[in-house]
């Protein structure tokens, strides 16, 4: 697998953990909205990824396997029910004084939030590794 494949599968990962910081901040952004456009509270949504080869001319000429990246392959709701917090003067609440509030747990929240940003920055030093190696051979090679 040439080295420019090993960056674009790690680029890919990149992607894909931005997109899960933007969902994990956006859930935490909402995790207190009792109402959106649908008059339902806020559900917390999560990110599916799935695996992507990354496509090389070279490697199918050269029949070699590609390097396979990652993409985002849709955002889900998740389904779970919402939480009930008991605040009678809310404007939302029931008639027993019970307020729907989104499926939203904060602190699992900021675990996929460290976890994305760990994940991105491992990514990250993975292409540095790549560029210094393409480095030291081109300084090899003088």
């Amino acid at each position: 697998m040439p080295l420019s494949s090993a960056i674009a599968a790690s680029a890919s990962a990149l992607d894909a953990q931005r997109a899960r910081m933007e969902v994990a901040v956006s859930n935490m952004a909402n995790a207190e909205s009792t109402r959106g456009a649908d008059g339902q509270p806020y559900r917390r949504r999560d990110i599916v990824l799935r695996s992507n080869p990354v496509e090389q001319s070279f490697d199918a000429a050269m029949g070699r396997a590609a390097a396979v990246g990652v993409k985002v392959a849709t955002v889900v709701e998740d389904t779970a029910p919402f939480k009930q917090r008991y605040e009678p003067s809310h404007p939302d609440a029931d008639a027993q004084g019970y307020v729907q509030v989104p499926n939203v747990d904060v602190p699992e929240e900021m675990v996929d939030m460290v976890a994305a940003a760990r994940a991105y920055q491992a990514n990250l030093s993975a292409i540095g590794l790549i560029r210094d190696t393409v480095a030291k051979a081109l300084e090899l090679g003088r």
